[in-house]
């Protein structure tokens, strides 16, 4: 992991992105015990701003503190992943539309390209999961709404506890660019309508997956 002084970033920032993108890249996962002194060690940043860090974490809901243990990465119930997807499928459902109508012909060949280098990644899991929460960023940067970019950050930093990626299954990987390029297509055609039942129908598809029990 690169060292978080290394970046512009305050101490306290530095350890908040450290802990994000350690939590994205499956180092903790949804139930670990997160120890000021570990965590520090790990980012090479002093207990004073990991301290920071997790209560941020603790605010988002990523977080809890429970008593004689400390600070544990959250496991989500059932219900909450449900309710986490509906709102995704309402955000995503949106954000297809609006890039229809908005977004530049570029974005649609970065779209495609990181499409590409998700069915090229069968062999690195992290990487390909990786590709696609940038794939998905992208697609809300199209729609050209800072609001909705906002709403769908709030969203995507609760998608931290679902647990480590799917993409361990090729078939998998292969469902998801499969539509993925339908969302594409969508969005090169500029229909609004089909941009956004395609959006949908790809997040139904994850939500049945993983509430299936699908490989982790």
């Amino acid at each position: 992991m690169p060292d978080p002084k290394s970046s512009s970033l305050s101490s306290g920032e530095a350890a908040y992105a450290g802990l994000v993108d350690a939590l994205r890249s499956g180092d903790f996962s949804p139930g670990d015990r997160l120890r000021e002194e570990d965590v520090a060690k790990r980012l090479n940043l002093s207990r004073t701003p990991v301290r920071e860090a997790l209560r941020r974490l603790e605010l988002a809901g990523i977080v809890e503190h429970r008593p004689r243990i400390g600070a544990v990465i959250r496991k989500l119930s059932q219900t909450e992943i449900v309710e986490l997807y509906e709102m995704r499928i309402v955000l995503e459902r949106t954000a297809a539309r609006m890039a229809a109508q908005h977004g530049a012909d570029a974005e649609f060949d970065a779209l495609d390209a990181m499409n590409q280098r998700i069915a090229a990644a069968q062999d690195t899991p992290t990487l390909g999961a990786a590709i696609n929460q940038d794939f998905h960023e992208t697609l809300y940067l199209a729609a050209r709404n800072r609001f909705l970019v906002a709403s769908a950050e709030a969203i995507n930093n609760a998608l931290i506890l679902l647990g480590p990626t799917t993409y361990l299954d090729p078939d998998r990987i292969r469902i998801v660019t499969e539509q993925h390029e339908a969302l594409i297509a969508a969005l090169r055609a500029r229909d609004g309508d089909a941009a956004a039942k395609a959006a949908e129908t790809h997040l139904q598809t994850s939500l049945r997956y993983r509430l299936s029990g699908g490989p982790a």
